[in-house]
This record gives C-alpha cells, structure tokens and sequence, in this order.
C-alpha cells in the first residue's frame, strides 16, 4: 500500500507540476515578473524531482547481488535526499538569488492579469495534487500528527510529496502577494519581495527533507510502536525472555531485525529450531515490514530484572 500510494502521489503531483512549469515559464515571458520566474524554476525543479523519485522506486525493486546482500531498498532513500538538493539549489537558492537582484534593479510588470490568472490556475492544480498526497498519506499514517508522519515515516516519497506540494501552494500564495502588491502600489519591488519569501520557504522544506532523508540514508531503526511489538511478540513458548534486540530499516518496506533470546535451559536443538521459527512467524504477523529477521537462542541464566531489554 505504501509503495502504490507514494506512486499515485508522485504522478499527481508530475502531471500537475509540468503543466505548471509550462503556464509559469508563458507568464514570465509576457509579465518579466521575477516571482513567476522563481516559481516557474520551482515547478521544473519539482517536476524533475517527481522522476528521480519514481526512479528510485525503479531501482529499489532490483534483486540482492553478493556485493549487495541486503537488496538496494535505499535507493528510495538516496533519491528522496538528492530531490532535499536539488528544491534547495534549483529552488530556494535560485529564487533568493533573483529577489536580490530584482529588488536591486526594479522594473515594472507588463500585463499583470496573465501573471495573476496563471497563479490562480496554479493553485487550482497544486491543490489537487496536494489533496492526493494527503488522501494517500493518511493510509499508512495512523493516528500520528502531519509532523510526526513526516518525523517517523519510513516511506520517504509521501512526506517529500506533502512538504513539495505544501510548499508549492504558499509559493504560489507569495507570488500572488507579490505580484498584486506591485500592481496595486505601482513598486516592483514587492515582486522581489514576494520573490524572496518563496526562497526563504522553500530553503526551510529543502533543510528539513535533507535532515530526515540523511537519517534514513544513514540507517533508522523500527519506530517505538512497531519495536513494542516486535518485543511481544517475540514472547511465546519456550522464550523465557528478550535478552536485547537492534532494528534497522533496509529499506521502507524492509526492516532487518536481529535479537537474542533467552530459551528454556535443556532444549533439544530440534525444539530451539521449532521454537526460533515460532517466534519468527509471530513477529512477521505483528510487524509485516520484518522479513530479515536473526534470533540468537541464549539461555536465561540471570533474573529478567537484572537485565532488561535493550531496544534498538
């Protein structure tokens, strides 16, 4: 669900954001308004980004080879920290770069109800790939906020698509500003100012989405619920105890978990086998995402008080 979901949102939001990109470069062109050439950068920018996030999906899927035993399931995370780059530097760098200049050297707008009606559009467009990515992020949500979803997921496209439309619809919302108070006041420089505050958005979004996809890349263990479950379920049989346990996602649908396990001292190695598989299949069932899972039997010789678990 959480792969087909992220894939409906991100083709809402290349559809909505090239036909955008289209209308935007048009509105630069007729207006030389410096907020429609921020924002018309932005949509290409979000466009290309769209793609290398289906590309990594793409690659993601490729099998295990012996140099890469653990599959490539973070092909998502890498491709979702490049995109983190590129809304920074295409995006936000880009458009603080064009609002300094345009409040250094302003020039007035030609026909600015072309640049108005296109924003207008556009926000008309955005809003629906927006209301996808929230349609599809609450599936897998749960009761967490919007913050903690962006915070605690392990799917990287869905909170990369919400903060990209996000910011693309106050982007838009500043352009406006800008635009319109330029007309209204007759100074272009609010054009830079509208400018500016796009850039200084959409650098905040670019920052946060480089910090979240860097703890990913860099290896995020199960969350507090999914490791509480993973814990009990381990308990069953002959499991005297859950020694320690280390969680990693190898990607977002594949978490790798390895633990030790206290077993009942006398077990024949058959019975440590059976009870091993047991307790395997209890975590799948509890936590879908655990398909690596290392059990190391261990025999409970100390009380359980004297060493509890040590979560991941």
């Amino acid at each position: 669900m959480a792969t087909g979901g992220g894939t409906r949102a991100i083709l809402a939001a290349l559809g909505a954001n090239a036909g955008i990109a289209v209308a935007k470069f048009i509105g630069f062109a007729i207006t030389g308004s410096s907020s429609m050439l921020a924002e018309s950068v932005h949509s290409v920018a979000d466009t290309s980004n769209q793609g290398l996030l289906l590309l990594g999906q793409k690659t993601s899927r490729r099998k295990a080879t012996s140099e890469h035993p653990f599959g490539f399931g973070r092909d998502r995370y890498f491709y979702s920290f490049i995109v983190a780059l590129m809304l920074f530097t295409l995006g936000s760098a880009f458009a603080i770069y064009e609002a300094i200049h345009k409040l250094q050297h302003p020039e007035p707008l030609t026909s600015p109800i072309v640049a108005v009606i296109i924003l207008v559009v556009a926000i008309v467009l955005e809003s629906y790939s927006f209301r996808t990515a929230i349609v599809e992020s609450r599936k897998i949500k749960g009761d967490v906020s919007w913050w903690g979803f962006i915070r605690q997921s392990r799917t990287p496209e869905l909170p990369v698509v919400l903060l990209e439309d996000a910011g693309a619809l106050l982007g838009l919302v500043f352009a406006l500003f800008g635009v319109g108070l330029s007309v209204i006041t007759g100074d272009a420089a609010w054009d830079g100012i509208g400018t500016l505050m796009i850039g200084l958005l959409l650098g905040v979004i670019a920052i946060i989405l480089i910090v979240e996809m860097k703890s990913l890349l860099i290896g995020e263990g199960a969350t507090p619920q999914e490791l509480a479950a993973i814990s009990s379920a381990v308990m069953g049989g002959r499991v005297r105890r859950l020694i320690h346990i280390r969680t990693q996602y190898l990607g977002p649908e594949e978490l790798l978990v390895a633990a030790k396990i206290a077993l009942e001292p006398g077990l024949p190695l058959a019975e440590v086998a059976a009870e091993i598989d047991a307790a395997e299949r209890r975590i799948r069932e509890a936590v879908p995402a655990a398909r690596l899972i290392y059990l190391e039997p261990d025999l409970d010789r100390t009380p359980a008080e004297d060493h509890p678990v040590t979560p991941a």
